[in-house]
């Protein structure tokens, strides 16, 4: 059986249309924002008698400030007592030109890193080297005892020399 077409008839294809897509392509279907209110800290746990889901809240802390817990810090004490340890100063300017040193010595420290930062590999390296020194250090000043008490020793008298005791 031949079928044939006569050319004065019209074929009509019906398409299912397909809906746009938007420009956000993601194989996890989208969710809405998260809020943070008093029941998004809970999950729903099985007791182990009953045959019902509780929900059980898992960490609720808040901040509060308190006169027992936390100290308060006088601004008019602390700055009496700057006055008088700068009053009790003989040389000023000895201690400003220190303070304007360790200003600008860490400021230039913060261009050479970031300019160490800005080479390619040179990052990599330099993190290397600071893995390699943290284990010497401990191994050299934290694995033994007697290492430790020498650190100890070390570093007491470091404060004892910063403080002119010494």
């Amino acid at each position: 059986m031949a079928m044939t077409v006569a050319p004065s008839s019209s074929v009509t294809v019906m398409m299912p249309r397909v809906p746009s897509v938007s420009a956000r392509f993601s194989a996890v279907p989208f969710l809405p924002p998260r809020s943070f209110s008093r029941s998004s800290f809970t999950v729903p746990v099985k007791p182990l008698s009953g045959n019902g889901l509780h929900k059980v809240e898992l960490m609720k802390t808040r901040a509060s400030s308190s006169d027992e817990t936390s100290a308060a810090i006088d601004t008019n004490e602390l700055f009496t007592d700057l006055k008088e340890k700068w009053d009790g100063l003989e040389n000023k300017s000895t201690v400003i030109i220190y303070g304007g040193g360790a200003i600008v010595a860490v400021w230039l420290s913060s261009i050479v890193v970031g300019a160490i930062n800005s080479v390619p590999l040179l990052p990599k390296v330099m993190e290397l080297v600071g893995l390699g020194y943290t284990g010497w250090f401990v191994y050299r000043y934290l694995l033994f005892k007697s290492s430790r008490k020498e650190l100890a020793e070390d570093i007491d008298s470091l404060k004892k020399k910063i403080a002119g005791t010494e």
